[in-house]
């Protein structure tokens, strides 16, 4: 049987198509196919009806379906079985009018405000032993993004589908959920490769968007400073060149006409061509500014002062750790990313001693090459440290992932051998017995960031570890700095 293409509009928001499908089947077959069902749902039909004919031709069982709103059961459709077509008495056309009121009834509590509604889609592979972590995680990027997401969908295989990530079947399931909850978004929790990304577009007609894009999207929406922004773009653009290489080659036309024929470039390749060109503009905007820090950075070094900066998995509380030991007011937010651009504060210790405080971008599991590339100048500061207080979230159950994920993070930017000091923030969240165990191990100090009075143990393992590293001469204090007397 053959459909013709009757697109993807609809007449409204919850309005089906006024369109209803009748077919007939043969003797001993099942008058309603599952491709009779996805029918009804794809191209948003009033209903769809199967006859049994017998033998003798005269019509005999009838089954016939309707799609149902969002329910708990997940259920896309119900299906009614009739021993007749006599049977089957009643006003349809009030049954519609009342079913659509009941679609729209239910959209107006799933449609999130900003029109972005979302589905995430994580497959758990083989070596994925901490999926759940993962979910929730990407569960935190979408609110941190300001994605309302309406349902998670987890599909466990071997490894990702080299086409469409998920399996063939799933992608029909999460279609058709997509259009029953009314999402127009669908964010993998893992990387995809431009052609998987392309693939699951074209075959959904929904917006796709992997991990790496969503941490993007978060950072462009972050960035404050002009080296921000720059450095956000960077990694934007990065990330958009291989998936314009591999656009659709359909796509192309030459920009040649009158005065421009010729070989010419494709339009393709010179969408290539200006990313490229911008990405060297950045890179050297960069550097320029990269410069005027190490001037900065120079001149800190003469003056004697010691350098600690403060590093960690995003959301740690590094910053209200900074703000609370300096008095400041760096953003801090309960969200992911919050800071982007490093924040040095000066902090004074008794005895009139100094140092410079430095919060610095949060790290993450995974981090994207093309924000680890962006942001080399941001995090070169950590170079320059002379400690490092790694701040961990005791109260999250993937601490210690985190943790691996931060000291890999650190490895690769060569600063294993950089003395540092293990915080656990938020240790008030934790009961004896676990603050206990955890103690028992990792050699930490235990923190609540946002009580002044919970770090002294902190302020006097960091005076200490200046004292024992030649780090006894005093230098001028600033006025927003520790006060012992507070």
């Amino acid at each position: 049987m053959y459909l013709p293409d009757l697109g993807r509009a609809r007449g409204g928001g919850a309005r089906f198509r006024g369109m209803r499908l009748v077919r007939t089947s043969l003797s001993g077959t099942e008058p309603l196919s599952q491709d009779d069902l996805t029918d009804l749902s794809k191209l948003q039909l009033d209903a769809v009806a199967g006859i049994a004919v017998d033998t003798h031709g005269r019509p005999g069982r009838l089954k016939w379906a309707h799609l149902i709103p969002v329910n708990p059961q997940h259920e896309l459709w119900r299906v009614h079985e009739e021993p007749g077509i006599h049977q089957l008495e009643f006003p349809f056309a009030d049954f519609v009018h009342d079913l659509e009121s009941q679609f729209e009834a239910a959209r107006e509590t799933t449609v999130a405000v900003d029109d972005d509604s979302a589905m995430i889609v994580y497959v758990r592979t083989r070596d994925d032993r901490n999926h759940v972590h993962s979910l929730a995680e990407m569960h935190e990027l979408c609110r941190t993004a300001g994605v309302h997401v309406e349902e998670s969908y987890v599909q466990s295989r071997s490894a990702l589908d080299p086409k469409f990530a998920v399996g063939q079947g799933a992608l029909e399931e999460l279609e058709l959920r997509a259009l029953q909850l009314g999402v127009s978004v669908l964010v993998f929790g893992q990387d995809l490769t431009p052609g998987q990304a392309r693939g699951i577009a074209e075959r959904t007609q929904l917006r796709v968007v992997d991990r790496t894009q969503l941490i993007l999207d978060i950072f462009a929406q972050r960035a404050q400073s002009s080296v921000g922004k720059l450095q956000v773009e960077l990694a934007q653009l990065r990330y958009r060149l291989p998936r314009a290489s591999a656009r659709n080659t359909g796509l192309s036309r030459l920009a040649g006409g009158i005065g421009g024929r010729g070989p010419g470039e494709t339009k393709l390749e010179i969408d290539r061509r200006r990313i490229r060109d911008r990405i060297r503009h950045l890179e050297l905007a960069i550097d320029k500014l990269a410069q005027g820090r190490e001037l900065r950075r120079k001149e800190r070094n003469l003056r004697g002062v010691p350098v600690v900066s403060i590093v960690g998995y995003t959301n740690a509380g590094k910053s209200t750790l900074l703000n609370t030991l300096t008095r400041s007011a760096v953003l801090s937010e309960d969200k992911l990313f919050a800071t982007l651009d490093p924040t040095s504060r000066r902090l004074r210790f008794p005895h009139e001693r100094e140092i410079i405080l430095t919060d610095t971008v949060g790290f993450i599991r995974d981090l994207p090459h093309e924000l680890r590339e962006a942001f080399r100048a941001t995090l070169e500061e950590l170079t320059d440290a002379d400690l490092l207080l790694h701040v961990v979230d005791a109260s999250d159950p993937a601490l210690e992932e985190q943790i691996r994920s931060t000291e890999s993070i650190l490895e690769s930017l060569k600063l294993t051998d950089t003395p540092r000091m293990m915080v656990f923030n938020k240790a008030d969240l934790l009961t004896d017995a676990e603050l206990q165990t955890l103690d028992l191990s990792h050699a930490g100090i235990f923190i609540s960031a946002n009580r002044r009075e919970t770090t002294r143990e902190l302020i006097e393992e960091i005076d200490r570890w200046l004292i024992s590293h030649g780090y006894t001469d005093s230098v001028p204090a600033d006025p927003r700095t520790w006060d012992e007397e507070e």
